[in-house]
């Protein structure tokens, strides 16, 4: 709930600047400008990345001791850090969908966030189940004679390669790589055993060196692209200066917008919640292997209220803050803002009530009322920012958000 009071403390201080009589009146110290706005957002994303890489380090430390070390205490380590990396980068996919450095045509976002994956074409499977199918015989870490050598360029080369979900790479290849399949038809997700990763008579499953070759390489690709996006989003990187210069602000300022309203409406509400919910199917939620989808669907609306307030709270709890559209559309429109604040505070309490596991959430007549809620709130909230674009002249139609 600290998380709501937040954004609702946030809009009330914006109000309390105002004069008694008039909402439309701001006090001269409290106007920002669209450069101010856009230079901000430029720092706003680029600590989230930052906060991101340094997650992904921890994570790559924690994955090494496991393999250098498999034991139950190991394995539960690095799944931890794995979860603690999820939290800001979940908050980055505000950052996508206008052809930005982590999405334009040589962006990373495939080998980082793609999903779902068909874990057959990864490891081995239970054939019974998801993945049995034109990959279960041969997979990359069971054929040894087609893929003798697995490194970060074999894992990028193999990326989608043949199909949308010969997924090799990202957060999502090394969730299932620590979880394991979920094989479970009610709760619980993965219940890999460290001894995948252990070595001679104690390995499990075969192939347990080049199981941790995989796991280490995948995380070794990961923390190359998150530097990635670090170099183009740091002071002086090139992106950043292209996207802060004077000449460019109205156009920032709309990619700002649209990036918020894609993932709230077509992204979030959409593929990631609406799918899995109209066809009650737990391939189809994003983090199936770990049941951290209800995280997922949080860190993204998070991202999109951390864009409109100007404020992110890194992972050691140090705020960021700064010139934000929120002051912006107060000070232009008073009666939007209010009203799209509104929604993204019944937006944010809509999608933490979500219950985990989200495969079980899903199914139940309760359950299935708190995610549609959350969902019509997300598509409201992407209709808001629509709105908030038409002030500003930007032609982003309710409909281009699908």
């Amino acid at each position: 709930m600290r998380k709501i009071y937040l954004l609702g403390a946030l809009s009330g201080a914006l109000l309390a600047t105002s004069c008694d009589n008039s909402k439309d009146v701001v006090e001269p110290e409290d106007q920002v400008t669209q450069q101010q706005v856009v230079n901000h957002y430029a720092e706003l994303v680029y600590a989230t990345y930052v906060d991101a890489h340094s997650q992904a380090v921890t994570l790559k430390a924690k994955i090494d001791a496991l393999i250098a070390r498999p034991s139950e205490t190991t394995l539960e380590a690095a799944k931890q850090a794995w979860l603690a990396a999820r939290e800001p980068y979940g908050q980055s996919e505000a950052f996508r969908f206008y052809g930005g450095p982590i999405d334009d045509e040589d962006g990373p976002e495939g080998q980082l966030n793609a999903w779902p994956l068909d874990e057959s074409y990864i490891d081995y499977v239970d054939g019974s189940v998801n993945g049995g199918g034109e990959n279960a015989s041969v997979n990359i870490i069971g054929d040894e004679a087609s893929f003798p050598t697995i490194d970060k360029a074999l894992i990028a080369s193999l990326n989608e390669d043949g199909g949308e979900t010969n997924i090799t790479a990202g957060y999502h290849a090394l969730e299932f790589l620590l979880w394991g399949q979920d094989v479970s038809a009610g709760p619980g997700g993965g219940e890999r055993s460290y001894t995948d990763y252990e070595t001679g008579l104690l390995c499990t499953n075969g192939h347990c060196d080049r199981r941790g070759d995989y796991l280490q390489a995948a995380t070794e690709l990961l923390l190359d692209d998150l530097q990635m996006l670090l170099d183009q989003w740091q002071p002086g990187g090139a992106y950043r200066t292209a996207f802060t210069a004077s000449d460019a602000v109205d156009s920032s300022l709309e990619k700002m917008l649209i990036g918020m309203g894609k993932l709230s409406k077509g992204e979030l509400a959409g593929e990631r919640m609406f799918v899995a919910w109209d066809e009650k199917s737990k391939e189809d939620e994003h983090s199936c292997f770990s049941d951290n989808t209800h995280r997922d669907i949080v860190t993204n609306e998070k991202g999109i209220v951390n864009v409109y307030t100007g404020r992110y709270v890194w992972s050691d709890g140090t705020v960021l803050e700064g010139p934000s559209l929120a002051q912006l559309v107060q000070q232009d429109d008073s009666d939007l803002h209010e009203s799209l604040m509104s929604t993204m505070n019944a937006a944010m309490t809509a999608t933490q009530a979500i219950q985990p596991p989200f495969d079980q959430e899903i199914l139940t007549e309760a359950g299935r009322v708190r995610v549609k809620n959350a969902i019509d709130l997300l598509r409201e909230q992407g209709d808001k920012i629509a709105e908030v674009s038409a002030l500003y002249g930007f032609a982003l139609d309710p409909s281009d958000l699908e």
